[in-house]
């Protein structure tokens, strides 16, 4: 269907190789389909019992989505081919969550945004140390979509709220003690490992649990305190006055540093990030998640805050976002209400 997924059967095992190299493998729509199509072939071929996910050649594991083409659609047509995009990519992300037989993910690589919605739903993920994870999106005035409310607000320590608002990126060794990947390797052993799968399809977590690495000491642990204490809100507003106390009255110069770090973001999207994840613990279906994200995406997507961050952050590089609202006052619970808002029953998200 397209060449930037490669697909093969080795055995008993099917592989999807992202292979977009120039783009960080960043998903397009066809790239979407393809994997999709892909995966429901197999699903219902008892000839195979697994699934390989990774990069082809260049940096990885992938980036996220398509980004430039969600600006146009947001400025050119209104933002219909975005939610496409949005309706498709999310269809992707609950087929491979429900999917009946493993799946494993080897995020040997940049693992943000749309990376993070394919590698996550994934039974078994490696990280390893090439592995960067983040979910940089209110940074561009977008929202930590791609299933990121089901799966951040499951992470302990309101790491998940910490992530969400500032975007920070995690090695492979903090993933690993985040819960975010379950086996860590040298990347020179991924493709042993790859090779071991393809012989013993059966014997996934034998094979991984073999060859793990020894991660070096996960750094973000050295804050988790400093995280449950700074983040434990659910109101932005008192996110930001418990940074600033601290860095005032204490001279913290982490909260300083992270107090700084959310004066970048887009007001509209932290409110919007922090509203999305409480609702998502709630949830006991991750469909019922999706449906959720698609509704904050399809208005997100055209709201001032996203064109201007892509501009601002990947086009023009200026860095100088001019956020509408500017401040996290001027974002009302009237605003988050209509974000979330249901939308005409024929216009809501469906699994495939």
């Amino acid at each position: 269907m397209t060449d930037q997924i490669l697909i093969h059967r080795h055995g008993a095992v099917g592989h999807i190789s992202l292979n977009r190299p120039k783009a960080l493998h960043a998903l397009t729509l066809d790239m979407c389909h393809a994997m999709s199509a892909a995966l429901t072939e197999w699903a219902d071929d008892d000839e195979i019992e697994a699934v390989i996910l990774d990069h082809a050649e260049g940096r990885g594991f992938c980036a996220g989505g398509d980004i430039q083409m969600l600006r146009n659609s947001a400025l050119n047509d209104g933002g219909v081919t975005g939610r496409a995009f949005f309706h498709d990519e999310y269809q992707l992300n609950h087929q491979m969550m429900t999917y009946p037989k493993p799946i494993v993910a080897f995020m040997d690589g940049i693992t943000m945004g749309g990376g993070v919605g394919i590698a996550l739903p994934c039974k078994f993920r490696v990280a390893t140390e090439n592995t960067r994870f983040a979910m940089p999106e209110t940074g561009i005035g977008l929202f930590p979509d791609v299933g990121g409310g089901w799966h951040l607000s499951r992470l302990g320590g309101r790491l998940g709220q910490f992530l969400a608002l500032t975007g920070a990126r995690l090695d492979g060794a903090e993933c690993l003690w985040a819960g975010i990947a379950t086996h860590y390797l040298p990347s020179e052993m991924a493709a042993e490992a790859k090779s071991r799968i393809v012989e013993k399809p059966g014997r996934i977590p034998g094979v991984l649990s073999e060859m793990v690495g020894t991660p070096p000491k996960a750094r973000i642990e050295d804050n988790a305190d400093k995280i449950i204490k700074h983040f434990a809100s659910d109101r932005y507003e008192d996110i930001l006055a418990s940074l600033e106390a601290d860095a005032k009255d204490n001279g913290s110069e982490w909260a300083a540093k992270e107090r700084d770090t959310l004066g970048t973001k887009s007001p509209q999207t932290c409110k919007v990030a922090l509203r999305q994840l409480t609702e998502s613990a709630q949830m006991s279906d991750f469909a019922e998640n999706m449906r959720m994200e698609y509704r904050i995406a399809s208005r997100v997507l055209t709201r001032p805050d996203f064109a201007e961050g892509v501009r601002a952050v990947i086009v023009d590089k200026t860095g100088d976002p001019k956020w509408d609202p500017p401040t996290p006052e001027g974002v009302t619970e009237e605003l988050l209400d209509s974000i979330f808002a249901p939308l005409p029953a024929d216009e809501e998200w469906k699994p495939l």
